[in-house]
């Protein structure tokens, strides 16, 4: 699992950390009830406070995409399928959003926007 950290990006670090994993969950390269680094051992790779990594625990946590025992660690949880999909669709729109977001801002229209989208899609 390598997450990379973006010190000019206007996302917060932690959650920069918490949809890297969540990516990586989904994707399936994180499989059920496999092992994530500890809190500590991430924020020492990452160069960051463990008050970072523990936030960014915490809501993957409350999003159900880990679960934590004490004295053994965090690890992936089991995921519905169709709980899933929807956790998917959900990552796909916010990512959508901010390239409709970047679009507008350079004067992109619909048009363009969706030939190039269909353009890459088909790659």
């Amino acid at each position: 699992m390598k997450i990379i950290i973006s010190n000019s990006s206007k996302e917060p670090i932690y959650e920069q950390i918490t949809n890297q994993i969540k990516s990586f969950i989904l994707a399936g390269e994180l499989r059920e009830g496999a092992a994530i680094p500890s809190m500590r051992k991430l924020a020492k790779d990452l160069q960051v406070s463990v008050i970072t990594t523990k936030r960014a625990y915490e809501e993957l946590e409350k999003a159900g995409f880990i679960y934590s025992i004490v004295g053994k660690g965090s690890f992936v949880a089991e995921q519905n399928v169709e709980v899933m999909r929807e956790k998917k669709l959900r990552v796909i729109e916010e990512q959508l959003s901010a390239v409709i977001a970047n679009s507008r801002e350079m004067g992109l229209s619909l048009d363009e926007l969706q030939q190039l989208m269909k353009i890459l899609y088909e790659e």
